[in-house]
């Protein structure tokens, strides 16, 4: 028994041997690669890709290789088809896709996709958990597909996909998704991520698993509603809507303290939705009083809006504050360490990756786009709080922690910090770098609880002291571990670097923080070598030293399903550290449209007395999407009175009108 472990043993760690077999594979591969490089250029990077991730597993079978080489074939195509050098090349084919993109539905086709298989779900037995788990990563799969076509249009200032159709006309409630700039890697990181969660939550949860699978079809529809929705009434409801499977996967799939966690979560986001109901409504109103008694809930048209300051301080508090709890940002944040603690695995994955930029991307899109002037007038002090109470507290927070869970969701706290913080700076660097930054928390820190939750399966212990020495018994988890840390905090190379660093230059050249930008540059710059200490001191006691646990000794490492789950956000983790501008050039123009608006409107209207009043409308934003018209419904006879009473006024002499 011994000999057949020590063998088994030896052929693991044995060395990769080159043979004839492997001499065929590279010649094959060679030849493979010549002849993709005589028909077509894009040839070379992606056969390299495939071979070279089908060959770094070698401890597994093709089970393993064939997806991850088909993963990585995936991301080179993704670079080469989406290097800004292509989009010269084809100008024609950029300009085809800008215009197919004005409307269509393919924005309800990927929210509805989910929706719909959620509701299909519940009417599936509930003891066939295979086809529970096959009909939940199709549907998933689907909506990443569905997605695709938006990568094809070079995005620019404007809005594309637009689809405007009015619901309740007697409300001024439309049904209005569009996507521009900014929005577009947040569909896509939610897309991304979703299966990759799911396929990793089928080897863990195996009870109440159609619940599961509701739930999670759920959440993505109303994550994707969320960032589509530009009715401030529709968004209202992706918005509540993604709370309650949320709420449910960390109450019934949780751990010990699961109700708590729960119930805390709950009532902390639902409270900041309540207020921002209420200024919803109030604006609607506002708007109303200016436009004939007829209210509308469409952003373009309450983005017109000249609010009194003591009016729009309210309004944008309410909304601010129900942004910065869901972020979260210092003082309330305290949900988030108890929920991220007791979620099952891929609720944290979910929960870090998607769920905390809604708040981000709700103060960047709704508190900046509809108060600029209220947005300016504290964007300061907030800036402050940012560095003080996110990062640097944060941090702190996260150095002190005991249980690895709540390190990593006080790190969350520390890099959502510099994500407001390149908000409230608002230069054109800063806001670049804060919404690459979102797609990189949720890369890197969804990868970080996505790899604890393999040694958490293991031990069922969430304390740094339990471990020690894993690197031995699990060389390649360490090795991934290791990668997801250094992107964590920022090596460069890493998808992290780029987004802190736009950040924090961003910042010192602010000009939209007083006289203490410089101040918080310096205490965000602070931030990222405490970020250091605290994640290499976890990799530290963890993986390294001696093994001080007998348990840790056996340990079995990363299997081929965790593998899986994990490699796509290894790969994506270098994607975006080597190739930044793929995903800066999609994002820039939107980035600067929304300086310009802000800028514009504070120049109109300066602090401190910006504007008193009375409530008006501006005119129309160059980029605000043309609206649906209605044809009015006109009886035949009602029509034939309509032309003869045109034909008598035409009769009339021109001086006898009245």
């Amino acid at each position: 028994m011994q000999s057949a472990e020590h063998s088994s043993h030896a052929k693991h760690d044995a060395p990769l041997t080159i043979g004839p077999s492997q001499l065929g594979a590279v010649v094959a591969a060679a030849v493979a690669i010549a002849i993709a490089a005589r028909f077509f250029d894009s040839g070379v990077p992606v056969v390299a890709a495939v071979i070279i991730a089908a060959l770094v597993p070698k401890a597994h079978g093709w089970d393993v290789r064939g997806p991850i080489a088909a993963m990585a074939g995936l991301l080179a195509l993704f670079i080469v088809r989406m290097w800004p050098g292509a989009e010269a090349a084809a100008p024609a084919t950029t300009a085809n896709a800008a215009n197919a993109a004005v409307g269509g539905h393919t924005l309800t086709w990927i929210v509805a996709v989910p929706l719909a298989g959620a509701l299909g779900i519940l009417f599936m037995p509930r003891q066939a958990h295979a086809t529970l788990r096959a009909a939940t990563m199709t549907l998933m799969f689907a909506a990443l597909v569905l997605a695709l076509p938006l990568l094809h249009v070079s995005m620019g200032r404007g809005y594309h996909f637009n689809e405007d159709v009015m619901w309740m006309p007697r409300f001024g409630i439309h049904y209005h998704v569009a996507i521009d700039g900014i929005s577009l890697w947040l569909v896509l990181l939610t897309v991304f991520i979703m299966p990759v969660a799911t396929y990793a939550s089928f080897g863990t949860i195996h009870t109440r698993l159609k619940d599961w699978c509701f739930a999670l079809l759920l959440l993505e529809a109303g994550m994707l509603g969320a960032f589509f929705a530009l009715d401030l009434f529709l968004f209202y409801v992706f918005w509540e809507l993604m709370l309650i499977p949320m709420y449910i996967m960390i109450g019934v799939w949780g751990g010990s303290g699961r109700i708590y966690s729960a119930v805390k979560f709950f009532l902390y986001t639902f409270f900041g939705s309540v207020l921002m109901l209420g200024a919803i409504l109030y604006i609607a109103y506002a708007y109303a009083r200016v436009n004939g008694g007829q209210p509308s809930f469409d952003y373009f048209e309450l983005e017109r809006l000249m609010l009194p300051r003591h009016v729009q301080i309210w309004l944008w508090a309410a909304f601010t504050l129900a942004f910065v709890i869901k972020v979260p940002m210092f003082p309330v944040h305290t949900w988030l360490p108890d929920a991220h603690t007791e979620a099952p695995t891929a609720g944290s994955v979910l929960l870090a990756a998607v769920m905390l930029k809604m708040g981000t991307y709700g103060y960047l899109r709704f508190s900046m786009g509809l108060f600029p002037e209220a947005s300016a007038e504290f964007g300061a002090n907030l800036a402050g709080v940012a560095v003080l109470g996110g990062i640097v507290y944060g941090a702190l927070c996260a150095w002190k922690q005991t249980d690895v869970k709540r390190l990593i969701a006080y790190s969350s706290v520390a890099h959502l910090g510099y994500v407001m913080l390149g908000l409230f700076a608002l230069s054109q660097a800063s806001l670049e770098g804060s919404i690459l930054q979102m797609v990189n928390h949720g890369v890197s820190t969804g990868m970080l609880f996505l790899l604890f939750g393999v040694v958490y399966d293991r031990r069922h212990t969430r304390q740094i002291d339990e471990f020690g020495g894993l690197a031995k018994p699990m060389p390649v988890y360490a090795v991934l571990f290791v990668v997801a840390t250094l992107a964590s905090i920022g090596l460069p190379g890493t998808n992290g670097f780029i987004g802190e660093f736009m950040v924090i230059t961003g910042t010192f050249a602010s000009h939209n923080l007083g006289h203490f930008n410089g101040v918080q540059a310096v205490g965000a710059a602070v931030g990222v070598i405490l970020g250091a200490i605290y994640m290499l001191m976890v990799v530290q006691k963890m993986f390294f030293g001696p093994i001080t646990r007998k348990e840790n000794a056996v340990l079995q490492d990363i299997n081929a399903r965790e593998l899986v789950a994990v490699a796509p956000l290894a790969m994506m983790i270098f994607v975006i550290g080597l190739f930044p501008n793929i995903f800066l050039s999609q994002i820039k123009d939107a980035a600067a449209r929304v300086q310009n608006d802000f800028d514009g409107r504070i120049m109109m209207n300066p602090a401190p007395r910006y504007y008193e009043g009375p409530i008006r409308l501006t005119s129309p934003r160059m980029e605000q999407p043309r609206a649906p018209t209605v044809e009015p419904t006109v009886e035949p006879s009602a029509e034939r009175s309509v032309e003869a009473q045109a034909q008598a006024q035409a009769a009339v002499p021109a001086g006898e009108g009245h």
